[in-house]
């Protein structure tokens, strides 16, 4: 496999061809029917769409789905064609409903997508037991410019439980913010916000509109050669909200496993189904640095940070507090919301 020289702050994970035959020794090709036993915390190199229904029963407690948008483009050696808006649902229904059975009464379910294949996602979901309990819209922060059409930096992500009874842990996820305007009550005390030595904060509630992601890019230690992967971050908040420790999270479509090394670094057990080579392999290599180092990007401290903040970077790096800027800004966060 031929490799490209890069700069010495070019962070991209890679693999040299003695890392390739050694993970490749990591992954799981089922021949049949499995139990969870076989499975939890594996890479499994196989076509998603073939092993189906060889999944165990009522296993999974976030499932999370990233499938080819409807667009045609090529990931690695394998290629999606683009085509019409009834052709990509019924291509969706096809593998979505032999998904359920694998989900707790519990679990909660996420499904991505952009604005091309959104409406076919939504159809579907609508025609599932599923119960649809919002729609996330998140920013890429960057895109190609057009001259007669609005840029393209958004995706959306659709939420849903199997029943009434899921997990959903708001805590785990609120947003720390500066504050750009200190109001104070009539004694000069903050109102709903703490003063700390690395600025003025409070702990927001987490909303459907994401605007503190970082696309990965070269200098980013998380980042992988497939051309949608998604942020670290990204995850983190799926992982958090809606599962538990040691809990599982099932992705179908693993890419370079950024939802199993999520789940790693947050305590929770994972399955992953990849059909190309080089991606599992990444996915391992990850896996295997997510032992010594699980830190995430964007979140430190217990809470998520907006985007570029430094003081965040400088926790992530150095595993420092934040002076005041977790615990005590807590004590302040918003009441509940319905």
């Amino acid at each position: 496999m031929s490799r490209k020289s890069t700069s010495p702050r070019n962070k991209t994970v890679t693999l040299s061809d003695d890392e390739l035959v050694r993970y490749r020794e990591n992954l799981l090709t089922l021949s049949g029917p499995t139990t969870v036993s076989d499975i939890e915390n594996r890479t499994i190199h196989q076509d998603t769409f073939e092993i189906l229904d060889w999944l165990p029963r009522e296993f999974v407690d976030v499932l999370f789905l990233d499938p080819p948008y409807n667009l045609t483009k090529a990931f690695g050696m394998i290629e999606f064609e683009q085509r019409s808006l009834e052709e990509y649902a019924e291509w969706v229904e096809s593998w979505f409903t032999k998904l359920i059975p694998t989900l707790k009464s519990t679990a909660s379910v996420y499904v991505c997508g952009d604005w091309r294949s959104s409406a076919a996602i939504h159809w579907v979901l609508l025609k599932t037991d599923l119960i649809i309990r919002n729609r996330i819209t998140w920013q890429r922060e960057k895109g190609r410019g057009a001259r007669h059409n609005w840029k393209n930096n958004s995706e959306d992500i659709w939420f849903c439980t199997l029943s009434d009874d899921y997990t959903f842990n708001v805590d785990a996820v609120k947003l720390l913010r500066s504050v750009a305007a200190p109001y104070t009550d009539s004694n000069g005390n903050p109102k709903d916000w703490i003063s700390t030595n690395s600025g003025n904060y409070r702990l927001t509630h987490p909303s459907n509109i994401w605007t503190d992601l970082t696309v990965p890019f070269w200098s980013m230690p998380e980042n992988t050669p497939h051309p949608t992967q998604k942020p670290e971050k990204l995850l983190s908040k799926v992982v958090l909200a809606s599962s538990d420790p040691d809990d599982l999270i099932f992705d179908p479509f693993l890419g370079s496993g950024t939802s199993s090394v999520v789940a790693k670094k947050l305590g929770r057990r994972y399955v992953g189904i990849e059909l190309n080579l080089e991606y599992c392999c990444v996915a391992e290599k990850r896996l295997e640095v997510a032992e010594v180092d699980a830190a995430i990007q964007g979140y430190a401290q217990g809470v998520f940070w907006e985007r570029n903040t430094s003081q965040e970077q400088q926790a992530a790096r150095s595993g420092q507090k934040v002076q005041g800027a977790t615990s005590e800004v807590r004590l302040f966060g918003e009441r509940d919301e319905a």
